[in-house]
């Protein structure tokens, strides 16, 4: 089954859906009350016995992306499961796409994402993910607010 396509100057506080399936519901909102020029896509929408999901971002980023730390806060039936962080723009030999990309400009980039090592039991999951133009957390230039209804265990 596969994902939804938005590409859309997001409504602040009005949740985007991403996909439904039998097993699996996915959405967003912005946290942050300013419109965004934003698209993400995910395919398959499933988490039974996927090995990679296929994922697909574009967005116009209202600062340049020379420095970019993400933050992933998510949490499991109103618990919190898991802090990640990951430095992926340090303004030198960066390896990534959105690396050196300019305020307007629009980004597009497809990735993969590793399925097979994450084994997601059915509940609720809320995952928050901030980007940061600095290093100490201070300048937030985007943060989604994930849920992940989760409709059967994978296991």
């Amino acid at each position: 089954m596969f994902g939804l396509l938005f590409f859309i100057l997001f409504n602040p506080g009005v949740s985007e859906f991403i996909c439904t399936s039998s097993d699996l519901e996915m959405s967003y909102t912005f946290c942050d009350s300013t419109a965004h020029a934003f698209m993400f896509n995910l395919t398959p929408c499933s988490t039974m016995s996927v090995s990679v999901w296929k994922a697909a971002l574009t967005w116009i980023p209202r600062s340049d992306i020379h420095f970019l730390k993400i933050v992933f806060n998510v949490w499991y039936d109103g618990a919190k499961a898991l802090i990640w962080k990951e430095l992926l723009c340090s303004g030198a030999d960066d390896e990534y796409s959105v690396c050196g990309t300019l305020k307007g400009e629009t980004l597009v980039s497809a990735f993969d994402i590793k399925g097979s090592r994450i084994k997601f039991p059915k509940g609720n999951y809320n995952v928050i993910v901030q980007g940061f133009s600095d290093d100490s957390e201070n300048n937030m230039v985007m943060c989604l607010n994930f849920t992940m209804i989760v409709k059967q265990d994978a296991f």
